[in-house]
């Protein structure tokens, strides 16, 4: 990023930062007092002019020509054909970007006899630049013409420069300044004045001198067209010739010795290397330019894709001709708690859990915790709620510790962090009813929404993840059944051997499992759970990194499903494929779009880049407005997603080139625990006196009010303030497999 940032600002700077026209240099004259009589008044060619300045003028009958504002790639070529005619040598003041663009132009002025003069490397003039930024100028021109012919030159023409007279204080302090870096400042006498193209006609008769006395005349071979430069030419050398003129250098006109030596080895270098850069920047331009717009066009068409989607899966959920999963499942659910050092919130976990409006035996696995997880769930003393401890052995065992003592056929996974509402164990575990369904991933919320962090990983809940659900769900290729609310066949997990240690995210690798063993995976909206996000952007990058780098190490172990047939073959050649392109490679390639961005807002048109950043953030609202309408959620916190552009999604796109970094270095990442907060709040006023532990109406678990059992039909408040959620049907279409979620990874 440092070495694409500093070729282009190089190439910015090189080629937008000065658009200085002639109109905008011939305007009134300022004050002379500054420049030395004799300077005035005297030849073209001034050299010492921070000291005793002196002039030299051009012999009669001499002519020497010279050439502003290239090398051009169409006409220098012609006029250096003209000069080989008729055997004259002129002087080419070059500008440097062009030289960095046409090298071999200026090796070829040297082969042919010519001389070279620098010209400047932008063309600004330089008497409206700071002292710093002339001798920019004149040294990057100087490495460029070394960099490209092997030389260096003392000779030098300022753009906008005319005849002496012209010079005011201004035009003299850079001179001065010139000389003090080694260049004699070649003026002109005569102006063919070819750049405001008059006609071929009138530009000879503008060259052609009268009298005998000897001229520097002033053309171009560079900066526009200059046709009627070439069509004169041919016409002006024969002519005075004729007349008894001869054509000479600059430097042999006026006797100057040797303006043009060869360059030391490291201005060659130096050049070489500049020039190599800034030839970088002018591809890295053009590709990123390209880059931008095919990105652009896919975010569209991606954002289409979902929005279509997740509008036929809602359709599918809840339309008349939905097809049902099958009768009611009432049968009594396993729920595996894995805990690790959870203290600050297993209990509002556990209550929720024993508040189910279904059937459910809760069993909490304590991991090793060495803050009393286990002692303060057995303190409860909650009805259908076993604790078993084991040494600390990660989460994947604690899942297969829980997994071998279920005793139920269903068994639903849960994070220590998370609460279930009263009827989300009902709502999750019914497709089921389909015999097809081997597992179901529900709907996770952030609980802790305030401040940016919070609300920005809400937007990003309910866009990027619920949204890609939907999408993979309706495709038949879900990734990834979240560790925070997913339910599972006892049997289907069996038989892969439980739940696999060799990935990051067991959760992804376990989904993707499933349906490469020929299951379907299905998205329950209505099954709603709360979870603690990260309140720190340094818990949320080792959050995220470990959730993309194990999202990685899963895609990599699947990576044969992109040529299986059924079932497998949907997840690897639509999911697999969809996460490699909008997870991966789109992430790397963010930052680059983003510094171009910049690059357009400094150096191009900015009202065209913003305008382009503007169409980009609609597009995001109206994807976040219609996700927060599917979720039943209030579009307030939809305010802040201008700023999530330059915080959150920045460090998205990091943490995923930190983890394809590290992935393709072969490193391991070792798992890291997120930090609690208690933020979770138990279900109050809950009603244990059932066998089960659950009652047909509790309380909202987050202080909201009461909520109908949901097999009623009743709407339901939700518990952030936002609109009424239709309450879930008991038996939901067909159709659902789950997404995941779009920064690739999701470990809860």
């Amino acid at each position: 990023m440092v070495t694409l940032s500093t070729a282009l600002l190089l190439q910015g700077y090189t080629h937008h930062m000065f658009g200085i026209s002639q109109d905008d240099v011939t305007g009134a004259r300022g004050r002379a007092d500054a420049v030395p009589g004799r300077v005035t008044h005297g030849g073209p060619v001034i050299a010492n002019a921070a000291g005793s300045p002196h002039t030299v003028r051009v012999e009669d009958r001499t002519i020497a020509l010279t050439f502003d504002d290239g090398p051009d790639p169409t006409w220098t070529p012609r006029v250096l054909d003209v000069l080989r005619r008729n055997h004259v040598h002129a002087t080419f003041f070059v500008v440097g970007t062009e030289v960095v663009d046409h090298p071999d132009l200026v090796r070829r002025m040297l082969a042919d006899g010519h001389q070279i003069g620098i010209h400047t490397f932008t063309h600004p003039d330089l008497a409206r630049l700071a002292p710093w930024q002339r001798s920019l100028e004149l040294r990057e021109t100087q490495l460029a013409v070394a960099g490209a012919a092997g030389v260096t030159t003392a000779l030098l023409r300022p753009p906008y420069s005319s005849k002496n007279a012209a010079l005011d204080d201004a035009d003299w302090s850079v001179l001065k300044q010139a000389d003090q870096a080694g260049y004699v400042t070649v003026l002109s006498t005569q102006d063919a004045e070819d750049w405001q193209r008059p006609g071929t006609a009138r530009v000879l008769a503008n060259a052609t001198p009268h009298g005998h006395a000897g001229q520097i005349l002033l053309m171009h071979d560079g900066g526009g067209d200059r046709s009627q430069t070439v069509a004169a030419l041919n016409t002006l050398i024969p002519r005075l010739k004729a007349h008894g003129f001869r054509f000479a250098t600059v430097g042999a006109a006026v006797g100057m010795a040797g303006p043009v030596q060869r360059a030391g080895l490291g201005d060659h270098l130096q050049g070489m290397a500049l020039i190599a850069v800034l030839k970088t920047g002018d591809w890295a331009v053009r590709l990123l330019g390209v880059l931008m717009y095919a990105a652009g066009a896919i975010s569209v068409l991606r954002a289409a894709v979902v929005l279509i989607a997740a509008r036929r899966h809602r359709k599918l959920r809840t339309g008349r001709r939905g097809r049902s999963w099958g009768p009611p499942v009432a049968e009594p659910v396993s729920v595996i708690v894995p805990a690790y050092n959870e203290s600050a919130g297993i209990e509002a976990a556990v209550r929720s859990l024993v508040a189910s409006d279904h059937p459910v035996e809760v069993i909490v696995v304590d991991d090793g915790s060495t803050d009393g997880t286990a002692d303060l769930v057995e303190s409860l003393r909650l009805p259908g709620v076993r604790v078993i401890r084991q040494e600390n052995a990660g989460k994947p065992a604690a899942l297969n510790t829980g997994l071998a003592a279920a005793s139920c056929e269903l068994v639903v996974m849960v994070d220590g962090d998370t609460v279930f509402e009263p009827g989300t164990v009902r709502t999750l575990v019914q497709p089921f009813a389909d015999p097809r369904v081997g597992a179901v991933s529900g709907n996770a919320k952030v609980v802790n929404r305030g401040g940016l962090l919070g609300r920005w990983q809400h937007i990003e809940y309910v866009i990027g993840f619920n949204l890609d659900r939907r999408l993979f769900d309706l495709a038949q290729c879900m990734p990834t059944v979240p560790g925070a609310v997913g339910a599972f066949r006892r049997r289907a997990l069996l038989d892969l051997g439980g739940v696999s240690d060799v990935t990051l995210a067991e959760d992804t690798d376990l989904t993707m499992a499933l349906c490469r063993d020929g299951w379907r995976v299905v998205y329950e909206e209505g099954a709603v759970a709360w979870t603690e996000a990260p309140a720190s952007l340094n818990a949320l990058w080792r959050q995220r990194y470990r959730w993309c780098y194990g999202t990685l190490q899963a895609m990599w172990k699947h990576r044969g499903a992109l040529v299986q047939r059924g079932a497998a073959g949907k997840l690897g050649r639509r999911g697999l494929v969809y996460l490699l392109l909008f997870q991966v490679l789109l992430p790397l390639l963010a930052p680059v779009v983003d510094i171009f961005a910049v690059y357009g807002l400094v150096f191009l048109d900015p009202l065209r880049i913003a305008g382009l950043w503007l169409a980009f953030l609609l597009l995001q609202l109206g994807m976040g407005l219609y996700a927060f309408r599917l979720d039943g959620e209030r579009p307030g916190p939809l305010w802040s997603l201008p700023l999530q552009q330059f915080v959150y999604r920045q460090l998205m796109y990091l943490v995923v080139i930190q983890s394809v970094f590290t992935a393709v270095s072969g490193s391991r990442l070792r798992w890291q625990r997120m930090e609690r907060y208690g933020s979770l709040q138990a279900p109050p006023g809950t009603d244990l006196s059932g066998p089960s532990g659950h009652a047909p109406t509790t309380a909202e678990p987050y202080g909201g009010v009461a909520r109908p059992d949901p097999y009623r039909g009743a709407a339901q408040p939700e518990p952030y303030g936002g609109p009424p959620r239709p309450a879930p049907v008991p038996v939901p279409p067909a159709g659902h497999e789950q997404p995941v979620p779009r920064d690739a990874t999701q470990w809860y």
